[in-house]
């Protein structure tokens, strides 16, 4: 393995802790008003939405390797191919206008390189040599971040509500305590 996959591997094993510390950063320059919480409040609900209706559609429970039982190409994969990394965007985002201007763009540069040179590429690497021709053709069709084109009827899929808690319960409890941290944070 070479040294920038190692990097990589350990950034998708970490991104949790990653997000963690990101948050910090987020909390400690918040300075939210009832302005910044209004525009960045749709954001989060947004974006823990759409991790919900990703989750459902993989169908486990995702850990610190990757890995895929299938190839997920409908529901919100059939938009994107990163539809839970779309999620985690729009909830940083949302943390990031409630709480400042200067956490919006730490935010949004640190976001950037984290997945698209770090950890997407990692999850893409390993989809291309389990799926080969499979992940290419739907890659060639999908884009990364945001939609190429609307999918065309390849919305519907299996949907499994029963890994939401098992994969989802600590994402969604993260995403409700931190909004309610940043939001108490300019009640102070």
């Amino acid at each position: 393995m070479s040294s920038i996959e190692s990097i990589r591997a350990k950034a998708f094993q970490l991104r949790g802790g990653i997000w963690t510390l990101l948050f910090a950063v987020i909390f400690f320059l918040a300075y939210p008003s009832k302005w910044s919480v209004a525009c960045g409040v749709p954001f989060v609900v947004l974006g823990q939405l759409i991790r919900f209706w990703a989750v459902g559609c993989i169908g486990r429970y995702r850990g610190e390797r990757v890995s895929a039982l299938a190839l997920a190409t409908w529901g919100p994969y059939a938009f994107v191919r990163n539809p839970l990394y779309v999620g985690n965007a729009l909830i940083g985002l949302g943390w990031s206008l409630m709480a400042d201007p200067l956490a919006v763009v730490i935010f949004v540069i640190t976001f950037v390189l984290l997945y698209t040179i770090l950890i997407v590429p990692h999850e893409e690497s390993f989809l291309l040599e389990k799926f080969g021709v499979e992940y290419s053709r739907y890659r060639e069709k999908t884009g990364s971040f945001f939609p190429r084109s609307w999918p065309n009827g390849r919305i519907s899929g299996p949907f499994d509500s029963k890994v939401l808690w098992a994969s989802e319960f600590y994402s969604l409890l993260t995403t409700v305590v931190g909004s309610l941290l940043i939001i108490d944070k300019g009640l102070v």
